[in-house]
C-alpha cells in the first residue's frame, strides 16, 4: 500500500510557549509532507499562543478550556477540576470525530487531556520532550504513552528507557537555509568585518541579559564589537547602541548568520537552533522556569564544551566581560562551534515522523 496516497488523520496537541508551539507546527508540516492527503488538526489551550500561531501556519486548531495549577493558593485553582473534566470530555469528542492514526503531544496544558484520553481509547500515542527536565504534563503522561521522543540523552532518569527515542527537537526550518556572514550583516546594515554578537532573551526578553548589555555598551563599543540585540517586548528601551536593537527579530536566519557569538537563554528551542547552526554561545539560564530546567538544558552543551554558562545572578557583572574575552579567542570559538554541530539533530521532524510511522504499524 502506498502510504503517501492513504488518507489518514493525526492530532497534535500542546502549546503555551514558542518552545512547544513551533516544534508542534514543524511536526505537522513534516507529517503533511510525508502524507500529503492526510488530515492534520491541532488541539490547544484557549487563550494561549497556539490558538493564533497554528492557524497562521495553515492548520485547524481546537481549543480546550484548560490551564495549569497556580503554585500559590488562589481562588483560580477552584476551577481546575472542572477544566480538566471539560477538557477530557471535549478531547474524547475530538478523537471520536477525527479517528487519528496517532495522537502526538508536545507538552503544555492541552496535551494532557488529549493524550490521556487517546491512550485510554487505545489510539497509538507519542510525546515530545525537548528539555533536560520533563514538564509536569509529560511526566504524568510518560507511563501511558507508547513512544517518548527526546532531544537530550539521559532521559531514562524520568521515563521508561524502552519507550525513549533520541530524535532531537524540531526547529524552524527556514533558519537552516545557508547565508553568508557578509550577506547576513549587510541585511542589518552592519560592518561585514567587525566581530558581531547576537543577544536574544526570548520574545518577551530577559531582564538580567538586557541590564548587562545596557551596562556594557561602552565596553563593547571600545572592543570594536557590533551587536544585534533582541530586547524583547517587555523590556523595550530607547538608547543608542552600536548595532541593531529590536524588540523582536523576525529574520532569525540573518541574525544567526551574522553572529560570531550568541548570548541566549537556555530554552530547548534556542539550544536546538544554536547546535543546528554550529554557533558558539554564552547561556544564561532563566531562573523563572519550573524545576530550573534551563540550567539542566545548558549543562548538556557545557559538558561537551559547546557553550559557556553565566548564571543569571552573575550576568550583570560577568556577562559582557565573558563575551568580549570569548569573541576575541578565535580558536575557542572554533572549538565551540564544532562541538555544537556534533550535538545537532537538524532532521528531528523526519525522525519523529519515522517513529509515528512505526506506531501506525
Amino acid at each position: 500500500m502506498n502510504s503517501k496516497n492513504t488518507k489518514l488523520s493525526f492530532l497534535i496537541s500542546g502549546g503555551g510557549t514558542g518552545g512547544h508551539v513551533f516544534p508542534a507546527i514543524a511536526i505537522g508540516q513534516a507529517l503533511k509532507q510525508e502524507f500529503p492527503e492526510s488530515k492534520i488538526e491541532f488541539v490547544g489551550a484557549k487563550g494561549r499562543m497556539e490558538m493564533k500561531k497554528v492557524p497562521e501556519a495553515g492548520f485547524r486548531i481546537h481549543g480546550l478550556w484548560i490551564s495549569g495549577i497556580h503554585r500559590k493558593l488562589t481562588p483560580k485553582n477552584l476551577s481546575f477540576p472542572f477544566k480538566v473534566i471539560d477538557s477530557l470530555i471535549k478531547s474524547r469528542k475530538i478523537i471520536k470525530k477525527n479517528k487519528p492514526a496517532v495522537a502526538i503531544g508536545v507538552g503544555g496544558y492541552a496535551s494532557g487531556p488529549l493524550l490521556f484520553m487517546a491512550a485510554k481509547m487505545k489510539i497509538p500515542t507519542l510525546i515530545l520532550e525537548p528539555n533536560g527536565f520533563p514538564g509536569i504534563t509529560n511526566r504524568w503522561l510518560g507511563s501511558s504513552v507508547n513512544t517518548i521522543c527526546v532531544a537530550l540523552p539521559g532521559m531514562d532518569r524520568f521515563f521508561d528507557k524502552e519507550k525513549i527515542v533520541l530524535t532531537g527537537n524540531p526547529i524552524r526550518q527556514d533558519i537552516l537555509t545557508p547565508i553568508s556572514k557578509e550577506d547576513a550583516r549587510h541585511y542589518f546594515g552592519l560592518d561585514s568585518h567587525k566581530p558581531t554578537l547576537l543577544i536574544i532573551g526570548g520574545s518577551l526578553g530577559a531582564r538580567s541579559i538586557n541590564s548587562a548589555v545596557k551596562r556594557g555598551l561602552e565596553k563593547l563599543k571600545n572592543a570594536g564589537i557590533q551587536i544585534i540585540w533582541q530586547t524583547g517586548s517587555l523590556y523595550k528601551e530607547e538608547h543608542e547602541v552600536p548595532g541593531v536593537q529590536q524588540t523582536f527579530i523576525r529574520k532569525m536566519r540573518e541574525a544567526y548568520g551574522a553572529a560570531d557569538l550568541v548570548i541566549s537563554r537556555a530554552g530547548a528551542s534556542s539550544l536546538s537552533e544554536i547546535c543546528a547552526l554550529g554557533k558558539a554561545a554564552i547561556l544564561v539560564p532563566s531562573p523563572n522556569v519550573a524545576e530550573d530546567h534551563q540550567t539542566k538544558n545548558a549543562v548538556a552543551l557545557i559538558e561537551q564544551n559547546a557553550a559557556v554558562l553565566v548564571k543569571d545572578s552573575h550576568a550583570k557583572m560577568e556577562l559582557i566581560d565573558t563575551a568580549i574575552e570569548l569573541i576575541k579567542d578565535a580558536q575557542k570559538l572554533s572549538e565551540m562551534q564544532s562541538n555544537a554541530l556534533k550535538l545537532a539533530l537538524p532532521n528531528a521532524p523526519e525522525l519523529i515522523v519515522a517513529e509515528i510511522r512505526k506506531l501506525m504499524k
